[in-house]
C-alpha cells in the first residue's frame, strides 16, 4: 500500500486536533507548524476534511478548526476516504470489477483479500487510538 503525502498530512493534522488538550479551536498555522505540513497544502486538506464532516471550522479572530465528531468515532479509513476516495482500487476500478484472463484470473481474489485486510486495520483504528499511542 502506498500512502500519499496528502493522506499522511491529513492524518497528522486530525491527530493533532484530537490531541489538543482543551478540545478547543486550533488555527491552521499551529497545525502546520506542529506537524511540519506546508500551510497551503494543509488548507486544502482541511477543506476536504470539513466537507466530509471530520473537522469543523469557525471563522474570525478566535476561529480555527476542531474535530467534527469525537475522536473515537473517526477511523483512519474515514480520513483516507475523505481525501483520496476508496481504500483500494486497481487501475481506478473496484477489485470486484477487475477481470483477468487465463492463469491470472486468481489475481482478482488477491486484490479483494488485500482490500479486506486493509479495511480490517483502517476501519478498526480510530483517531483516539492514535492519540493514545502517542507520547505520554
Amino acid at each position: 500500500m502506498r500512502v500519499s503525502a496528502k493522506v499522511d498530512y491529513a492524518l497528522r493534522a486530525i491527530v493533532e486536533l484530537a490531541a489538543t488538550e482543551s478540545g478547543g479551536l486550533v488555527k491552521s498555522e499551529r497545525l502546520a507548524t506542529a506537524q511540519t505540513i506546508p500551510p497551503k497544502f494543509l488548507e486544502s486538506i482541511l477543506l476536504e476534511l470539513r466537507h466530509a464532516g471530520l473537522v469543523a471550522s469557525q471563522r474570525g479572530a478566535d476561529g480555527g478548526y476542531r474535530l467534527g465528531r469525537p475522536a473515537d468515532e473517526i477511523t483512519v479509513a474515514d480520513v483516507i476516504r475523505a481525501v483520496e476516495g476508496p481504500l483500494a482500487t486497481i487501475r481506478g476500478a473496484r477489485p470486484e470489477d477487475v477481470t483477468y484472463e487465463g492463469s491470472a484470473t486468481g489475481l482478482r481474489d488477491v486484490w479483494i483479500d488485500l482490500r479486506t485486510a486493509m479495511r480490517g486495520v483502517l476501519e478498526r483504528t480510530t483517531i483516539a487510538d492514535l492519540v493514545a499511542r502517542g507520547p505520554g
